[in-house]
């Protein structure tokens, strides 16, 4: 691989595309996370409109996470074989179609079926976002370039629960505009996703050598004239976690997600569920998590600042302590004020760590398996999401605090798993 292209490449000192791209990946991002969150607000009148329970409800969301899992290996094959633009683009398609069938869902089953979709894109757009934005970013801009598009997505973690206020629990089919609104989204900006840029890892990695030269070239002649445009970068030590045998960083990643997972998804799609049947109102209960939607933009804001500043492992390592003990307190103290400040400052903690968790994730793999490795990791780690319901619903229903310290819990073992693990922020990998 040539080396040298590559260090010209890192050395450039500002983000060396026009702003769209961020733009299209990010506002992919928006809608892809939409669909995270929509069926979790959806859930209660799901049950309500297809006369099931609970835990059969539930299996919308346990059965969609398995499609993660199946989404994220499958594009990252086309990523890391065919090109990370192909997998981006099939990635939003995967979504989309999955989401108009959800809310178009005659049947339960039918809904299921179209969560599994869903799930697939999803899945698919995390794993390839993760590696793209990792080899299109000079080493000092990796971090910020993921919190600035993962800003996008954690903006609709706060947006959906206002949408959700107004049409869920005031129109029958409420629930089912919330999918309409995701898969309109999503369908609007495929086309933009054709003009991405290529990567110039991939490229190199691939034999391609010429036309990995030519994209290099194409982003120093866009920063041309800039101030600042070169910057010495930081060589990576021999023992860059890249250099660690590929099953190892895969099996210690894909338990850091799990646990993850568990937590997040606990709180993002099981939070409505948990507190109207602790006897909260549907609207109360909505009205609780619009304000603590709010943590994730300004979380993932403040990463755009702090995540290539210092040591990325214990950024992130830190804010998922002050997440666990905000899971403590609303499961310790469920009234309306600690709810708001708490899920708002869990919230928050979540949105600094995961900008910075992706980008630390793709790091740790060789350019010619990264997507690979980032969607085995990540995607098998989704499992914990697909678990959360089987085992926070029965807990919770046992103990309210129970359920929540949980989640706390998983969000602890995923600090210390970071913490352990490799300092790979602001080095070359390749």
């Amino acid at each position: 691989m040539d080396t040298t292209l590559l260090n010209r490449f890192d050395r450039l000192a500002v983000w060396p595309y026009p702003r769209r791209v961020l733009a299209v990946i990010g506002s992919a991002y928006f809608f892809g996370f939409f669909d995270v969150v929509n069926v979790g607000d959806a859930l209660p009148a799901i049950k309500h409109h297809f006369h099931i329970g609970t835990e059969t409800a539930s299996l919308a969301i346990t059965l969609g996470l398995f499609g993660y899992v199946v989404g994220a290996v499958l594009d990252a094959w086309i990523s890391d074989r065919i090109g990370r633009r192909q997998a981006l683009f099939g990635s939003v398609a995967m979504f989309s179609i999955g989401t108009l069938l959800s809310g178009l869902a005659p049947t339960f089953a039918w809904l299921v079926v179209g969560r599994v979709i869903t799930g697939m894109g999803i899945g698919a757009e995390i794993a390839a976002v993760g590696a793209y934005l990792s080899e299109i970013a000079p080493a000092h801009l990796r971090g910020k370039a993921s919190g600035q598009s993962v800003l996008w997505g954690y903006s609709a973690f706060a947006v959906v629960p206002f949408i959700s206020l107004a049409l869920v629990p005031n129109f029958v089919d409420g629930w089912r505009w919330l999918f309409y609104i995701g898969a309109a989204g999503g369908l609007a900006i495929l086309p933009l996703r054709r003009h991405l840029p290529d990567s110039p890892r991939w490229l190199l990695a691939n034999g391609r050598d010429e036309e990995a030269r030519r994209a290099v070239e194409a982003a120093e002649r866009y920063v041309e004239g800039m101030p600042n445009k070169e910057r010495p970068i930081v060589a990576a030590p021999t023992a860059n976690a890249a250099l660690r045998p590929f099953g190892v960083s895969v099996a210690l990643l894909l338990i850091t997600w799990f646990c993850y997972y568990m937590a997040n998804y606990g709180w993002v799609t099981l939070a409505p569920t948990l507190l109207v049947d602790h006897g909260f109102s549907l609207k109360g209960s909505l009205a609780f998590l619009c304000i603590s939607g709010i943590g994730y933009v300004a979380g993932s804001a403040a990463s755009i600042v702090f995540a290539d500043r210092g040591s990325r492992r214990w950024s992130i390592g830190g804010s998922l302590v002050f997440a666990a003990l905000g899971f403590a307190a609303i499961g310790a103290w469920p009234h309306g004020v600690i709810i708001t400040i708490s899920g708002f400052l869990l919230s928050a903690s979540v949105g600094l760590a995961i900008p910075m968790l992706y980008t630390y994730t793709a790091e740790q793999f060789h350019d010619t398996v990264r997507a690979r490795g980032v969607a085995i990791s990540n995607g098998f780690g989704h499992f914990g999401g697909a678990v959360a319901p089987m085992i926070i619903l029965p807990v919770a229903a046992w103990s309210f605090f129970a359920g929540f310290l949980v989640m706390g819990g998983m969000c602890l073992v995923t600090a210390g798993l970071v913490v352990l693990g490799p300092n790979v922020t602001r080095q070359t990998i390749d």
